[in-house]
């Protein structure tokens, strides 16, 4: 007969296992999660900031994956004029251009009695500056200068993996614990390798400015695929984020919300910090069009006309996105390039795979 052990040597065990720092676990679907180790209030100087690398390699199957720790992102093509535009996951980005007008948003003319001479022509000014001022419905890069929900909700992440210093984009999401930040999963672990560390948030980022301060990575969770495979189907990662003097990061810059198994082929806007040239990390970006299929036949991820370059990975793709209040439903991120196509940004589907990340994320 085998020996049993005491009730007191069991509860020991399990108890251990359940408060061990630093494991992988899966409590809903196929998740894993990771605690993620504490980060010194003085490591993101500005100086380590700067000198972050941008997540971006050119990777094999013609993907320009993701950076594997220590690899240098493939140089950018030169950009069109004014150009600027979202990033890939596993990926490097290239070059954007200007803005645009979106949908909906020009002035309508007056229904009155019709108008002469200067008080017509002042009219028409009128509605050609606010034409103008609204942010372009389709564009495969431009910097964002519309304001509104979205550029605090968006910001850069740092991250240290192996020793190297990277920086990536990610997007604060309405969640039960009011502390999630939804970015590519290349992003918060190396795919088979490690796990980020020194992970922060920096929502509202603009110019080295962190007008809400930086919230460092409390748990970081990826889908198992991505975890065992670094599948790239499954290229989300998801991070809550410890408070910063009692407040929520969602309580002080708001969140977007999230839906899985959306419509595919619905207008979407890809935003980001890319920081290949000729960009340099600092403003937001982003891209503007219709999703379609991958041709390749290599993912179900959709791709987006879009020239932003390394270091918008894992920015938010937002559709039903409306450019006046900046509020749209996170239903991607920028993931990944094939290196035979720089100007299409590919995302991962959102289906139940993400919906169970999520639920265990928002949790945690």
């Amino acid at each position: 007969m085998t020996p049993s052990l005491p009730l007191l040597a069991v509860t020991a065990l399990v108890t251990g296992l359940l408060s061990a720092p630093h494991r992988d676990v899966s409590p809903v679907g196929d998740v894993v999660e990771h605690v993620a180790g504490h980060v010194s209030e003085t490591y993101w100087t500005p100086q380590r900031m700067a000198g972050a690398v941008p997540i971006g390699l050119l990777g094999g199957l013609q993907k320009i994956t993701t950076a594997r720790p220590g690899t240098p992102s493939a140089p950018a093509p030169a950009a069109p004029p004014a150009s600027v535009l979202p990033p890939v996951a596993r990926a490097a980005l290239l070059p954007a251009a200007g803005a645009v007008l979106a949908p909906g948003q020009a002035a309508h003319g007056s229904t009155g009695p019709a108008r002469t001479g200067k008080t017509a022509r002042t009219g028409k000014t009128a509605r050609t500056r606010q034409a103008a001022a609204m942010p372009p419905a389709t564009t495969s890069g431009t910097r964002w200068a519309a304001g509104g929900s979205v550029t605090r909700t968006t910001g850069r992440v740092f991250l240290t993996l192996n020793g190297v210093d990277f920086s990536c984009s990610a997007s604060a999401v309405r969640s039960a614990n009011r502390d999630l930040v939804v970015t590519a999963g290349h992003c918060v672990k190396d795919g088979t390798g490690d796990w980020a560390e020194n992970w922060t948030f920096v929502p509202g980022y603009d110019g080295g400015r962190q007008p809400y301060g930086a919230f460092p990575a409390r748990r970081m969770f990826v889908a198992g695929p991505w975890s065992r495979s670094g599948n790239d189907d499954y290229d989300v990662g998801m991070v809550a984020v410890d408070d910063l003097g009692g407040q929520h990061l969602t309580d002080l810059v708001g969140g977007q919300p999230i839906a899985f198994d959306p419509p595919r082929g619905r207008r979407t806007y890809g935003f980001g910090f890319p920081a290949d040239p000729p960009y340099d990390g600092e403003r937001l970006l982003y891209c503007a069009g219709v999703p379609h299929g991958d041709p390749q036949g290599q993912t179900r991820d959709q791709g987006l006309r879009c020239n932003l370059t390394a270091g918008a990975s894992g920015g938010p793709w937002l559709s039903g996105f409306d450019p006046a209040s900046g509020r749209g439903t996170l239903t991607s991120v920028s993931s990944f390039k094939y290196s035979n196509d720089h100007r299409t940004m590919y995302g991962p589907y959102f289906g139940s795979a993400v919906r169970d990340l999520f639920r265990t994320a928002e949790r945690g």
